[in-house]
Order: C-alpha cells, then structure tokens, then sequence
C-alpha cells in the first residue's frame, strides 16, 4: 500500500478512536437481499466506480503520526482483499442454505478486520434462502461512521427508477397545523422545563450506571470474564411495516418507540424463558442516539459539506434506559 502525502490525512474523531481500541471494538453489519443471482464482475465495478469515490475513509486506514495522533491515511485499495465469495455445499435445500448463510454470518461478526487495509469488506452469498435469491452481507467498522452516515452512503449507490439522472429524494415531514401563540408559548415552556429535567436525570443516571450500580447477573449479562468474546448467533425476525404503523397511530409515538418497545419486550421474554427468576433482575440497555438537528434523508454530498447540518462522522451519544420488567404495568398492558 502507498501512502497519500501526510498534510492529506485527517484526524480520527475520539469517537471513531475509541471504536477502534482494545476496550471497544464495534462494527456496523447489514444486509441487502437479491431477487436474482449477482453478478461478481459487476459488484467489482459498483466497488471500484460507486461505493470508494463516496468518501475518502472507505479507502483510508488508521495510522498514528509522528505526534501519536491517529489520523486517517488513504492507501491503494485491493478490492480482492475486500470482497468475500464463499462456498457452500450444492444441492442443498432452501432450508439448509438458510442455516448456511446465518451461521456464516454469525461467525464473520465476530472477526476482527485487519487494520492494514481500509476496515470495511462485503461478502456474495449466491446462494437462494427463504428471503432471497442471493444476499450481500456488508461489513462496516463503526468508526468509518454511524448509522445515519453509512445508510447515506448505501443510498448514494442507489438510483431512482423512474428517472436514473435525478438525485434519490424521499416524502417530506408533513407540517403541523399552526398554532396560536399562547399555545406555543406553553408548549415551548413546558417543553423546554422536561427537556432539562430529563438531561440532568439521564445525565445523573448514566454516571451512576457507569460508575457503582451494576445490572443483576441474567441470561444477557453473565459478568464472566471475556464474555464480550464468547461465540454468537445472529438471528433474525421479520415485522409488518403496517402493524407497526397501526401501533404508532394507536399509541400517539414514533415508529423508533416502537420498535424500542419490541426489542425489550423480546428481551425480556428472553430471559424469562432462560431462567424465569430474572423477568424481575434489574437489566439495563445502552441506546446509541443520533444528535444530529436533522430530520430526514442528506445526500453524501451535503454531509461532506463543511457546514453542512447532519455531517458525515459518528455523531452519537450513549444513553443507559433500564429495560420495564415484566411485571411492570408497561409490559401488562400489552
């Protein structure tokens, strides 16, 4: 690999330092199904003309100068390094192909990229699961960027299919009807007195959480030393868009509360089922939250701006939020 001159490297955020360290190491996996089988030959072309020129880190490493600052640093890029085809036995059922592809996918999660090429790689599955023809398991170190960055970037490799030369746009946010300016008033008020509130006492709690009081021993939380590296299995679930979107109207909150009330709800029963005792165990959960002020979809070149609102980076903050137990009136009214 061939260095880029050394004024042209660009700093590491703390963040993405800290994602890629001996106390964490975090990537961002996903997956795009197929309806018909892909095209080796064209997915290197994708690479090499669509996905690298979108940003600069997909075909950086992490060096450290001579000032011990990690920094970014641009190095030719190999794509035969990056890009994974494995083999599975033929003739195969449907069903076998789809326990193939999701051990492959748990054993691929758990390891480490290595830290001589850019820290990203992708992985053809050309092989037909329940759900698709074939699959692209996309494997992404976080410290390239967030989620928000890195569906950006997915986005941008994508094209409108009605008109290919227009830019990908996306339904506004509908405008709520105005209000009068008493009402405003208050409501701003009374907004900004919960917003403080609640800014202090998560503040408070995260350090508490952080610092003295520990979750009880459960199904999800052995405490074992190098538990963090224990074997994994990744599985997934699939849910209506439309029930979804009937629970929102329902309940007057976002699609994110939603989904946030399925994950734990699914958590809990988890542990429920390992070991009954622990639906009362004090369990905590540590939520990644965007704190960008935007809303809605940015192409890659308006996060590449240097002013731009929703910049291109990991812009995130931890929250610890106490999963509800079971025998909470949240959960029994479900």
């Amino acid at each position: 690999m061939e260095y880029q001159k050394e004024e042209q490297a660009e700093p590491v955020s703390p963040v993405g330092q800290y994602f890629n360290s001996s106390v964490l190491c975090i990537y961002v996996i996903g997956v795009l199904e197929f309806e018909v089988p892909i095209d080796d030959l064209q997915t290197f072309a994708l690479l090499k003309d669509v996905f690298l020129p979108i940003n600069p880190r997909f075909s950086s490493i992490m060096v450290q100068d001579k000032d011990g600052e990690k920094r970014w640093k641009q190095v030719d890029v190999n794509l035969k390094d990056h890009v994974n085809i494995p083999i599975f036995p033929e003739g195969k059922t449907v069903e076998s192909y789809d326990k193939y592809f999701h051990d492959y996918l748990s054993s691929i999660a758990m390891e480490q990229l290595p830290q001589s090429r850019p820290l990203w790689e992708i992985h053809i599955i050309n092989y037909p699961t329940r759900n698709a023809s074939s699959s692209v398991i996309f494997k992404l170190h976080h410290a390239l960027g967030d989620g928000y960055s890195l569906m950006g970037a997915l986005l941008s490799c994508l094209q409108r299919a009605d008109d290919p030369s227009l830019p990908l746009s996306f339904p506004s946010l509908k405008q709520s009807k105005p209000e009068s300016s008493t009402k405003s008033f208050c409501r701003n008020f009374s907004w900004m007195l919960s917003s403080a509130f609640n800014t202090v006492s998560d503040f408070g709690w995260s350090i508490l959480k952080s610092s003295i009081i520990s979750d009880d021993r459960t199904p999800i939380r052995s405490g074992d030393e190098g538990a963090d590296f224990y074997p994994i299995s990744i599985s997934s679930m699939t849910f209506s868009i439309d029930h979804i979107k009937d629970i929102k109207s329902r309940l007057g909150v976002t699609i994110n509360d939603v989904v946030t009330g399925i994950v734990f709800y699914g958590t809990r029963l988890y542990m429920q089922d390992m070991d009954s005792k622990s639906k009362t165990s004090n369990s905590t959960a540590l939520v990644l939250l965007n704190t960008r002020n935007i809303e809605g979809y940015q192409s890659i070149n308006d996060m590449l701006n240097t002013k731009a609102k929703g910049p291109w980076g990991n812009r995130i903050t931890f929250l610890h939020v106490p999963i509800p137990k079971l025998n909470e009136p949240e959960f029994q009214t479900l």
